[in-house]
């Protein structure tokens, strides 16, 4: 029987070239291009103009001190600011440390140390985060963080003026000293317990992640990316931005955070070909009043991702959103992050019951947990994945670089993956999100794909929580669509003998929306915290 391994296709070459030159080349090919269109703030630039701002502002950074090596911290909502902050900082060989907008203080404190930030560039606030007033609070904690730049300053316009007083030859002579494996990024991942890892990216980890997305989405310099993914996070950043900035594509950006009126206003007003998201933006745009309104029929393509793709909305979105050339990818922070990702010509159901196969110059298995071994295809085990996209490992931390990269550089998920015979992938769940049900193993992906078949139901995550006879029980959590007169029986009554009966809820309980990070991923610890308390029921050890 054939093993559950694959390899990507490698015809077409690695980019072995740094962030910086990169865009030197796309803007040598389309100066006039759009590069750069973020419509809160009403910005519109070319190819030639962004490159030049952000030459400018890389000059600037030099003025300031910022040598190579150096860790440079952004802490802000998407706008123009972030994206130049990102291209100026590869350019002058500077490690952007990308800080979540949701952070607080003590978040905030701690990645400022751990990464060993010199510089930080801030919005003064956003929402209800004052940034101002924390930054400041932690100020006495962070004695590494040498200066802070806030985007409302008068600080921030200086800087543009100091580059302009730094020759270009010393901007040509930094750039001469970098190389295409050095670390560029460090993006903190956002665990369940204990401290986040910062996981760190160089020029080839991302740049030839955002070119092979790209390749995969058939960008050219015609394309318009509408990009409503937060950029601290690797779908904004890398999937988005530099999937652009690699085909000299537009990246439109539609609004600060989320906002599904604004996805559609700009995917209207800008004939964006491109849409990005998680499965709960998509929902949230497809259930949005202005949805019948706006012209959305320049769409083609885009990228579902962060998250498990329901195969209902996935349906939606290729027949309602015009993007019949929609794809499905799949990864994490460490491996750049895309690992595998359908194509635009599979058929619906591969690209409705998959995250496709082997990313270009990745190798992917899928191994028993217990033993190491790969598995047979079609037999669950965990997702690993090795090549050039693996991170140089977490910052200051080779126990926990260790504990994910094995000494054949084979990167460990902790999902649990099916491959079958043709080498597409089908994410069954997390390691420890399995539920062990009378020692029936359940995985709830293939419970809450079942529920989203529901016409009434709109989104729904399934949990295990403990039980004194099976150890665990099912547990659904659903959202029912505004109007709908459904009850609990009711989806209990949906699930039997069209499901096993080990996989049946046990329990259900309705919610409006679901805990979540700000990446839209969907933290189902915090589900489970709240059933036991709601349930009165005794917490597993393992808990």
């Amino acid at each position: 029987m054939k093993d559950s391994y694959a390899l990507g296709p490698t015809e077409m070459p690695l980019l072995s070239e740094t962030i910086g030159e990169n865009l030197e080349h796309t803007t040598a090919r389309f100066p006039d291009h759009d590069a750069l269109i973020v419509r809160h703030q009403g910005i519109r630039c070319t190819y030639q103009e962004f490159d030049d701002a952000t030459d400018r502002l890389a000059k600037a950074f030099l003025q300031l001190g910022v040598a190579l090596g150096d860790r440079v911290g952004i802490w802000s909502p998407n706008n123009a600011e972030w994206v130049a902050v990102q291209y100026a900082t590869a350019k002058i060989g500077a490690i952007l440390v990308n800080i979540n907008p949701a952070y607080r203080t003590s978040e905030l404190e701690y990645v400022l140390n751990q990464s060993g930030c010199r510089f930080l560039i801030s919005a003064p606030s956003y929402l209800t985060s004052d940034y101002r007033a924390m930054v400041a609070e932690v100020a006495d904690r962070t004695p590494g963080l040498e200066r802070t730049i806030f985007l409302d300053s008068p600080e921030w316009n200086d800087l543009f003026d100091a580059g302009d007083a730094v020759p270009d030859e010393e901007l040509w002579q930094r750039e001469s000293l970098l190389t295409a494996d050095q670390p560029i990024n460090i993006q903190y991942t956002s665990g369940t317990t204990g401290f986040p890892k910062g996981a760190t990216l160089t020029h080839r980890n991302i740049l030839n992640n955002g070119f092979f997305c790209g390749e995969t989405l058939g960008y050219t310099e015609r394309d318009r990316v509408c990009i409503p993914v937060p950029f601290y996070h690797c779908f904004g950043m890398v999937i988005g931005n530099l999937a652009c900035t690699t085909h000299g594509a537009a990246m439109v950006v539609p609004s600060p955070g989320f906002d599904a009126g604004a996805v559609l206003e700009a995917v209207e007003a800008e004939s964006c070909t491109s849409l990005y998201g998680v499965p709960t933006m998509f929902i949230a745009t497809l259930e949005h009043d202005d949805l019948a309104k706006r012209d959305v029929s320049t769409l083609r393509t885009g990228v579902m991702a962060g998250a498990p793709c329901p195969i209902e909305i996935m349906k939606r979105v290729i027949t309602t959103l015009h993007m019949s050339e929609v794809t499905i990818a799949y990864g994490m922070t460490e491996l750049s992050p895309v690992a595998t990702q359908t194509l635009r010509d599979d058929s619906v159901d591969r690209r409705v019951s998959t995250v496709g196969t082997a990313h270009p110059h990745v190798e992917i298995k899928i191994v028993d947990p217990d033993t190491g071994e790969t598995t047979p295809a079609g037999t669950p085990g965990e997702f690993c994945a090795r090549g050039y996209s693996v991170m140089k490992g977490y910052w200051n931390d080779p126990d926990r670089t260790a504990e994910a990269i094995d000494a054949d550089g084979w990167m460990h998920s902790g999902d649990l993956a099916v491959m079958d015979a043709d080498g597409y992938v089908k994410i069954v769940g997390r390691l420890k999100d399995m539920i062990i049900r009378g020692g029936e193993n359940v995985y709830p992906r293939e419970i809450e794909e079942y529920l989203f078949t529901h016409p009434d139901i709109v989104d729904a995550q399934v949990i295990g929580v403990p039980d004194e006879r099976f150890g665990e029980q099912i547990m659904a959590w659903v959202q029912k669509r505004d109007g709908a007169d459904l009850t609990e029986d009711d989806v209990v009554e949906y699930c039997k003998g069209r499901i096993a009966h080990f996989k049946v809820p046990r329990y259900v309980r309705f919610t409006t929306e679901f805990p979540m990070t700000v990446t839209g991923k969907i933290q189902k610890f915090k589900l489970k915290e709240r059933a036991v308390e709601e349930l009165g029921l005794a917490r597993t050890s393992g808990d």
